[in-house]
């Protein structure tokens, strides 16, 4: 039986990510552990299952994650748990640097600690320690640049993707000094069902949906490369399973497309499934100032993880994105 730790597991993707892992590997056992913060999915942290164990703490807390250690004995970590809004960010940065920087030290600490110092347990030669990072690590390119691959440096523009830069070379100093076995994803934007409407497109559907105005950055021509959630999870899937050690995958789904044109698609839908009298739900989009340090677009070349583990998205932006506003008129 593999014991796994999953960090951040009530969010968005964690809680996703665990549903797969019990669905397809119902031998596995997972450790939830996540701090219940406002945007956790408190329904599915919950649930009882025989294989599936919740505790609610925080990361930063090095006694509860090393007695979790001790007590479980886990073969592997999946660190999702992190404060992921940019603009939170910009208000809060010393909460991002507490949650992303030294939570992910305390971890990486609980986990060498146990794997290779704690005399009462044996060294486990096949664990595995998986950082769940972001393709803004990278910073921003234009319109003409090349697409980032694994090798390009970081160059993080905001204190979001400057925690989870600093948590990267964490992940990393750890594996070349103790010789942990860490793997490092970065995704692009994710979107799906039960996410937070911080995020841009569950906030266009709801907003749109409840006759409120949708705001935008700037004049929304900032671009994003857009993976359903789903597919993610399938990639960390293949990762943790099969990804070198050492190695940083990057995570896309070639779907590129400006914050204006997303929020046009999720209207147009909407005019289409549920049509308002006389008017377009495109008539509540309201552009607002241009957030401070944006980042003109992020944009990923996954060659590496299609070539050496497999691994390709399954579902198109717009078959997404017409199933989830579907579902989302049903539950409105």
């Amino acid at each position: 039986m593999q014991k796994l730790l999953v960090t951040g597991g009530a969010g968005f993707i964690g809680s996703h990510c665990i549903q797969l892992f019990l669905k397809k590997y119902p031998d596995y056992y997972i450790v939830n552990l996540d701090k219940l913060t406002y945007a956790a999915r408190i329904a599915f942290a919950l649930q009882e299952q025989p294989n599936y164990y919740f505790v609610e703490g925080d990361i930063t807390d090095f006694a509860l994650v090393w007695a979790l250690f001790q007590k479980f004995n886990f073969d592997g970590v999946i660190h999702f748990a992190a404060e992921s809004h940019v603009d939170r960010s910009i208000i809060d940065p010393l909460l991002f640097i507490k949650t992303n920087i030294e939570g992910t030290g305390v971890l990486l600490h609980a986990a060498y600690s146990h794997w290779f110092k704690a005399a009462s347990q044996p060294r486990n030669p096949n664990h595995r320690f998986v950082y769940i990072s972001t393709d803004e690590v990278y910073g921003a390119l234009d319109d003409h640049n090349k697409q980032f691959t694994e090798t390009d440096a970081l160059a993080p523009s905001n204190p979001y993707s400057a925690s989870k830069a600093a948590g990267e070379c964490l992940v990393s100093a750890y594996a070349h000094t103790y010789g942990l076995h860490t793997v490092i994803t970065r995704s692009t934007n994710n979107y799906g069902r039960y996410q937070y409407p911080e995020k841009l497109i569950p906030m266009v559907l709801k907003n749109a949906l409840q006759a409120q105005p949708i705001p935008l950055h700037g004049d929304g021509s900032s671009i994003r490369d857009w993976l359903h959630v789903e597919d993610h999870c399938r990639a960390i899937d293949c990762i943790f399973h099969k990804g070198q050690i050492g190695q940083s995958y990057n995570i896309g789904a070639n779907e590129e497309w400006t914050n204006l044109e997303i929020t046009w698609m999720i209207c147009q839908i909407l005019d289409r499934l549920k049509p308002l009298s006389g008017r377009s739900y495109t008539s509540f989009i309201r552009f607002t100032t241009e957030r401070i340090g944006q980042d003109r677009r992020y944009a990923l070349d996954c060659t590496k993880i299609k070539e050496t583990l497999g691994w390709a998205p399954s579902i198109a932006l717009q078959e997404g994105i017409e199933h989830l506003v579907r579902s989302e008129i049903e539950q409105d």
